[in-house]
This record gives C-alpha cells, sequence and structure tokens, in this order.
C-alpha cells in the first residue's frame, strides 16, 4: 500500500478515519477481527483498530489498522493481539490469527522499507513469534 494514493493525491496513511476504515474493509472484509461478527450493519459499529498499539510505538499506518466492532475494541484496551487473541477464545470467539499475521507482517514489510518506528519494532517481533508466521502454526494451535 506504500504508493498508493486516493483520488486527492493523498496517500492512505493521510486519509481520514472513515476512508481509512472503507479501504481496511475492502482489503480484510466486513467483519471484525477479535469476534468475526459483521461490522458496518444494524448495532455492530465498525472502528479501526491499531494492532500494534500507539502507547507501544504502532504508527496510524493503514498497515497497523484492523477492522474491529466497538465493542471488541473498546475491551481489548492495551492487551497485546496474541493476548486479546487468547482471550477472545476464552469467551468462545474465533479471531482471525491469519488477518492479524498479514496485517503484521505487511507493517514489518514497510517499517524495513522506510525505517524508522524504534519503539515499535520489538514489539511487531514478538507478536510475530506468538502469533506464528504465515505457513506455520503457532504452538499448541492447529
Amino acid at each position: 500500500m506504500t504508493g498508493e494514493r486516493d483520488a486527492e493525491g493523498r496517500p492512505p496513511d493521510r486519509l481520514g478515519r472513515r476512508a481509512r476504515l472503507e479501504r481496511i474493509l475492502a482489503r480484510d472484509g466486513d467483519t471484525c477481527v477479535w469476534c468475526r461478527r459483521t461490522v458496518g450493519t444494524g448495532l455492530v459499529e465498525a472502528t479501526t483498530e491499531h494492532v500494534v498499539p500507539r502507547v507501544k510505538g504502532g504508527p496510524s499506518w493503514i498497515e497497523n489498522e484492523v477492522a474491529a466492532c466497538r465493542r471488541c475494541n473498546a475491551r481489548r484496551g492495551h492487551r497485546s493481539p496474541a493476548e486479546w487473541a487468547d482471550q477472545c477464545e476464552l469467551r468462545g470467539w474465533e479471531p482471525d490469527r491469519n488477518r492479524l499475521r498479514r496485517v503484521l507482517e505487511a507493517l514489518e514489510e514497510r517499517i524495513a522499507a522506510e525505517g524508522g518506528q524504534r519503539r515499535a519494532r520489538p514489539y511487531l517481533a514478538t507478536q510475530l513469534r506468538r502469533l506464528g508466521r504465515s505457513g506455520g502454526s503457532t504452538p499448541g494451535r492447529p
């Protein structure tokens, strides 16, 4: 997504929250990454969720955002993606671990290409290890 621009020539990171959410929904589908409820319809409001939280150095880049329902976004707080995915499973939900890995890997690639984000790098690496890289499985999980 690094070279993409909108109709006015703005990069995705400079788009408003609504426009970013629309791109995220087009990229990932219209379900919450944590509970898989369909978002944006009825009472289930769609929100953008930073996979690497801002307090951990996560950038406001589209590669670091996923769609989540307001309930899951609020309940997650500052838990790590891997920790919150585990909590979701304990609640009987089925978090989309593959989507989380894809987003984290895309973020890792963008950071490698653009540099910076020193605070986010170790957190990102830890979360990728805990979730397992694409093509592999997380220890103890199918």
